[in-house]
């Protein structure tokens, strides 16, 4: 009877845990973005945060989902896709209101339909990130329909959305570099990621998800490593900068 009572102990706690873990992983990506949000939303000023970083997530999130219907994988991992796709669109909101209530001048509209490299993904109205996202989907969705059928393809799809995420860190480690500083910057948020990609990548290891997965979130979890060392160094050095510039005054 005991053993009975041990067994069905550790089935519930087991379903918990399970549960629990999948919880995380479906609301835990959305996290470190509410310090950032809070952060832009208090200051008025959205130079610190790249819009790059939301173009990485959602590109590698509408990826992941059109890799779900050529070879079906977790369900929590396919709704944070979902819900990490309408936060990436809520922060590109509230950047764009912030930077053209901040423009002293009122410069030239840029918008998806000019076509213009210069200024892609750096348009001054949403609904052209909206139209950018709706054509790369339209696109994608097509191409998964017409090719489902070849596994390198869809193999290949699973592996660009995996590392387009891995290497969402990268737009914000350049422009720290370039900028020599990581004013702006939410370090909160990017604990956070370096939290939550350790935890996401040990899911992938545990839960057996495909080899992909788990590679690049190894990568991620560097790139958030690379990041908090920026903040070390150029919070070091900005901090001498500040104390002449208070003797200054």
């Amino acid at each position: 009877m005991d053993w009975v009572i041990s067994d069905e102990l550790s089935l519930t706690v087991g379903h918990l845990v399970g549960w629990v873990s999948a919880g995380a992983m479906i609301i835990g990506g959305v996290i470190p973005y509410i310090p950032q949000y809070k952060q832009i939303k208090q200051t008025q000023d959205a130079e610190g945060f790249s819009l790059l970083v939301c173009l990485a997530l959602l590109i590698a999130n509408t990826l992941r989902i059109m890799f779900w219907f050529g070879k079906h994988f977790e369900y929590p991992l396919l709704i944070q896709s979902f819900i990490m796709n309408i936060t990436m669109f809520t922060m590109i909101h509230l950047c764009v209101r912030v930077r053209n209530k901040n423009q002293i001048m009122q410069a030239r509209q840029r918008i998806f339909t000019d076509f213009d490299s210069k200024f892609f993904w750096n348009w001054t109205d949403f609904q052209s990130y909206m139209d950018c996202m709706l054509v790369f989907t339209i696109v994608s969705s097509f191409l998964m329909y017409l090719l489902m059928d070849y596994v390198i393809f869809v193999e290949t799809v699973g592996f660009l959305a995996v590392f387009t995420e891995a290497m969402l860190g990268a737009p914000q480690l350049v422009k720290n570099f370039k900028n020599k500083s990581t004013e702006g910057m939410s370090i909160t948020m990017v604990a956070l990621w370096t939290f939550g990609d350790i935890f996401k990548t040990a899911y992938f290891f545990i839960r057996e998800a495909p080899l992909q997965f788990w590679i690049c979130g190894c990568l991620q979890v560097s790139i958030d490593l690379l990041i908090l060392l920026q903040v070390y160094i150029y919070r070091c050095n900005e901090e001498p900068k500040r104390s002449r510039s208070r003797r200054g005054d």
